[in-house]
């Protein structure tokens, strides 16, 4: 059970890595391609723009063909991608690649969660779904730490392309890996493969397998017997609400900007090339180490007071950064206090509580439907800020994250104002009246 949780949780560490290797060659693509600002910012963002088409079409063939098919699909993308952005010859092509490694991300944000709950049993689920989350937060950093070693030991012209073809190593253990893994018993159950399911379920330890599967039976024929209600009714108005204004909050922090430009900011800081690395190593490290620490509050205290203190902490961390930054004689170390204040505020809180929330906030009956709309959301964000980032600070400079600061104090009064609270409520007691 641990080992497939363990194995499917390679795809969130892929998806860290893959999203931050950039973050380490935007100089040497803007200087080989002769990329404008706007370029740039769509190069970057070419990946995120391919998680979106990715959240959005994963679920039907992860539902028609299997978990474990679409895991294998989006390891083989991410191989090839891997290899391909190492490899392009050319602008488009590096696109290209680019944009297929978004489609496997997106992808895995949706079957990788589903796959871990679908093989755990109820009073373990939430810390094995939780190795997902971790996973991506030590991608992240280990993007992080390869760009520094690679940029210290590979020429500059050629740098950029082992930082993105080494992502094909841990890619290629995801694939191996995968094609060990055994099949959802919950998608076998619906295919009415129902011993195959119990016999999964043996191997995997649970302690009841025959009666797992005939509980899950009951459920799978209960919910065909039903009709699917639509999520956009008034109904559903609030929750619907909720996850749209979590997830754009998430993105206008600004983490995004941080974690795909960080080199870039540390520079305009007054960093030297090979200082900005290390510094984006300690962003890494601070974000793996709030997120574990994320994982022993999120119940203890609830929801809302999370997101209470990482408001408050994220907008004066972002205000420091962007009056630095528009200092005559930026300092360094401040610019780098603040951008790792801003990192560990921002784990502790809106990265440990936003796919937490989502998942809790919608009655049972649409909560496929408003996870999938949570997710696409963050995802059409994190696209446009990534893409935009590189113009406005061209033009405002460090006002920039002064406007990402705005955002979180914005976020402070809809916590206070609109957001539930769902800690310690069951998901089978979700109903619209609790989100009022």
């Amino acid at each position: 059970m641990v080992f497939s949780a363990l194995g499917a949780a390679l795809g969130g560490l892929l998806f860290g890595f893959d999203t931050a290797v950039i973050s380490g060659a935007t100089g040497a693509l803007q200087s080989r391609f002769a990329l404008s600002d706007g370029a740039l910012g769509f190069t970057v963002a070419s990946a995120l723009i391919g998680t979106v088409i990715g959240s959005l079409i994963a679920g039907a063939p992860a539902d028609r063909f299997g978990r474990k098919p679409m895991l294998l699909a989006v390891a083989i993308c991410y191989v090839i991608s891997s290899l391909g952005t190492g490899l392009a010859f050319d602008w488009y092509s590096l696109i290209g690649f680019r944009f297929l490694g978004g489609l496997a991300i997106g992808a895995a944000s949706v079957v990788t969660p589903i796959y871990i709950a679908e093989v755990s049993p109820a009073h373990v689920r939430g810390r094995l779904v939780a190795l997902n989350q971790l996973n991506i937060v030590l991608g992240i950093l280990l993007a992080f730490l390869s760009n520094y070693a690679i940029a210290s030991l590979a020429p500059a012209d050629v740098a950029w392309r082992w930082m993105f073809g080494v992502v094909a190593v841990p890619s290629a253990l995801f694939l191996v890996v995968t094609f060990i893994l055994p099949d959802s018993p919950r998608w076998l159950v619906v295919q009415d493969r129902d011993e195959e399911a119990r016999r999964v379920m043996a191997r995997l330890g649970f302690h009841d397998p025959a009666g797992e599967v005939v509980q899950m039976r009951v459920a799978a024929d209960r919910d065909a017997s039903r009709a699917k209600p639509s999520l956009f009714q008034a109904a559903y108005s609030a929750p619907v609400g909720c996850a749209i204004a979590i997830a754009m909050f998430n993105q206008l922090s600004g983490i995004n900007a941080l974690l795909y430009y960080a080199p870039r900011i540390f520079e305009l800081g007054g960093a030297g090339a090979d200082s900005a690395l290390l510094q984006s190593v300690a962003v890494g490290g601070t974000n793996l180490g709030f997120t574990i620490l994320a994982l022993f509050l999120i119940d203890r205290f609830g929801r809302k007071p999370l997101l209470y203190f990482g408001s408050v902490a994220t907008a004066v961390a972002l205000i420091l950064v962007g009056l630095q930054l528009e200092s005559a004689h930026p300092n360094g170390a401040l610019v780098l206090l603040g951008l790792l204040g801003f990192i560990a505020a921002f784990a502790i809180s809106q990265g440990a509580v936003i796919w937490v929330f989502i998942s809790e906030v919608f009655p049972s009956a649409v909560r496929g439907k408003g996870q999938a709309l949570g997710s696409t959301t963050h995802w059409v964000m994190a696209a446009a800020i990534t893409w935009a980032f590189p113009v406005f600070a061209a033009h405002v400079g460090g006002w920039v994250f002064a406007f990402f600061g705005a955002m979180m104090l914005l976020q402070f009064f809809w916590v206070w104002k609109v957001m539930p609270e769902t800690n310690g409520v069951a998901l089978e007691d979700m109903d619209v009246r609790r989100v009022h």
